[in-house]
Parts: structure tokens; sequence; C-alpha cells
């Protein structure tokens, strides 16, 4: 199939090359001036321009509406909602300009094309048009600035402390979650404790006793969470399309970002009519050869219904009074 559509290109462009030869040759044969074979050319031109403008602009539409069903649903978080508003803002300005600019670039060709006997009029300058495109686009540009810095500074800040806090650890190629227990504080980890029974490198001390792990992400709706993003070995990006949250995890560091989901799985379905949709979080950086396979499944739940998931998941450490005491001699448990 691929060497039958080189093939056609082939043959088209030959075809119009062919075209073209004859036209210039009966232009040569018909005895016009160079004036006249303008003047007769120059408003078929003009108008198939227009045609060209209008068929476009058709299917620049036509196009956007026929895609949107593979757009992703509504932001299922507090600040996704805000992030679309933002987008949406951006994508009307820039839809706008681009139809008013080609509106205008044709209209221009169509208006002042080739008339015999007629010279371009010389408009060197005019300030108040200067004025009027140099400040318009200044005033719209600087508010989208301090728009979206706003709105960037709540959605980055990482200081807030009414969070569920939970870790997401990545590596090639899949996550794990760690979730803070009772006190709502995350043991410490360091990469020297990663062992084959330690795989998050999880100090041993009293704030870890409490703290679960998982292979799915499960949320409470209308909770905050704290997500503490850590890699053990190259830059992987935690991706949740559906809450409009991206944020790279980072060898050697701890990255955060807070945010509040809003709509639950099962609600989700409804709104899609889709049984079987799932919240996912993949891996938006490419980290290897099995990048593609890097994802784990999200769940947003009821209180209830998280409270009865959590107290199914493993502990990282097995409970021991004596480690909670600071001396730690217990074994932690294996990640299948």
């Amino acid at each position: 199939m691929t060497l039958l559509y080189i093939l056609g290109i082939v043959f088209f462009i030959v075809v119009m090359v062919r075209i073209m030869n004859v036209i210039n040759l009966s232009e040569e044969l018909s005895g016009e001036t160079p004036d006249e074979q303008i003047a007769r050319e120059t408003p078929i031109n003009a108008m198939g321009l227009l045609i060209f403008l209008g068929i476009g602009l058709i299917l620049f539409f036509v196009t956007i509406k026929a895609y949107m069903p593979y757009m992703l649903p509504e932001a299922a978080s507090v600040h996704g909602k805000q992030t679309d508003f933002l987008l949406d803002v951006n994508f009307i300005i820039i839809i706008a300009v681009f139809v008013l600019t080609q509106i205008a670039l044709f209209w221009f060709v169509w208006k002042y094309k080739y008339r015999k006997g007629e010279k371009a009029y010389y408009y060197p300058h005019n300030n108040t048009i200067e004025v009027i495109w140099t400040v318009a686009p200044t005033i719209v540009l600087a508010g989208l600035l301090i728009t979206g810095l706003k709105s960037w500074n709540e959605i980055t800040d990482n200081q807030r402390k009414d969070g569920m806090n939970v870790q997401i650890y990545s590596k090639q190629f899949n996550f794990v979650t760690r979730y803070s227990g009772k006190d709502n504080t995350l043991g410490q980890s360091y990469f020297m404790n990663i062992s084959d029974d330690n795989p998050l490198g999880v100090k041993k001390e009293a704030a870890a006793m409490d703290d679960k792990i998982a292979n799915e992400l499960h949320l409470v709706v209308n909770k905050p969470v704290m997500l503490h993003m850590n890699s053990q070995d190259v830059i992987h990006s935690m991706y949740l399309p559906h809450f409009r949250t991206q944020m790279n995890a980072v060898p050697g560091m701890t990255t955060t970002f807070y945010f509040v989901p809003t709509i639950t799985t099962s609600e989700m379905r409804r709104k899609l009519n889709n049984p079987k949709f799932d919240y996912v979080l993949l891996c938006n950086k490419i980290c290897g050869v099995s990048h593609y396979l890097m994802n784990m499944k999200v769940v947003v739940e009821s209180p209830a219904e998280f409270k009865v998931w959590l107290a199914g998941q493993k502990n990282v450490f097995a409970a021991d009074s004596t480690l909670a005491s600071g001396s730690a001699t217990t074994q932690p448990l294996t990640i299948n």
C-alpha cells in the first residue's frame, strides 16, 4: 500500500507539471501580451483564493468538531477546572485571531488584485495603526500572563498541610504507592536503604510503622492529597491526565503536587456512559524500552470505600512496638 501511495503522489506531480506546461504553451500561442494575460488571470486567481479560504475555514472547524470526542473529559480536580478554563480562553483568542487574520489576508488579495492602469497606493506608515496592534496584543498577553502566573502559584503551592500524604515511587517500569497512616506522616526513605525486601528504601522509624504500600493509587473524593514523587533510576513524569496533574520524578530528590479530586470513578463512568472507564497514572517521560507499559490504575472513591480498601493493604513494616520506641528489629514485607 505504501508503494501505491508513493506512485500515486509521483503520478499526480507529473500530471500537474504537464498541465502547467500545456497552459504555458497555450498562452504563448494565444498572442496575448503579458499585461493582457495578467489582467485575465488575476480575477480567476483571486476568486480561487477566496474559495480556498472558505473551504479551508470550513475544514478547520469540521476537524475541530470531529476530534472533540477524543479530547479528555471534564477535569476531575479543583485546579483542573481552572486549568481548562485558562486553556479555553487561550484557544478562543488564538482561533479568533487566526480566523480574522486569514480573512483579512485573503480579502486584501481580492480587493487589491491587479487592475490594468491602476497603481498601488504608497502608504508607508500610520501611527494609530501602529499603536493599536502594539498595545492591544500587549494588554491581552499581559492579562493571560498575570492570570496564568496566579493559577500556577496556587497549583504549585507545596506548603499546604491539609492534604493526605501519598508517595508515588517510580522505577523502570512501574509505580508503587505508599500511604501515610493515622499520623498522616510518611516515614523517611533513603536510597541507601533500598534492598529486595525494602524496595522503597523506607527508614525503620516510628513514623513508618503505619505506612502502607499498594500497586494502585486510591484517592478520596473532595479530600486534598499531597503527592510526594520519587524515582529510583531515571527521570519519570507522573502524569494524571484526568486531573490535569503532571510533575517529574527526579532521582535524588522529592517533588510534590497538591490537588483535590472532585469526581469519583463511578461518577465519571456515568458521565461518560462507559462502565469500563478508569482513571490512570502514566509516565509521560520516555524512560526506556518499556516506557509505554508504565502505568497505574487510579481510583477516586468515597471516604468509607477508601478506608475499607486501605485496611486491606500491606504495611511497609510488620508491626513491632519496639520500633515505635526507637529500636528497630522488624522485618519489612516484600512487594510482589
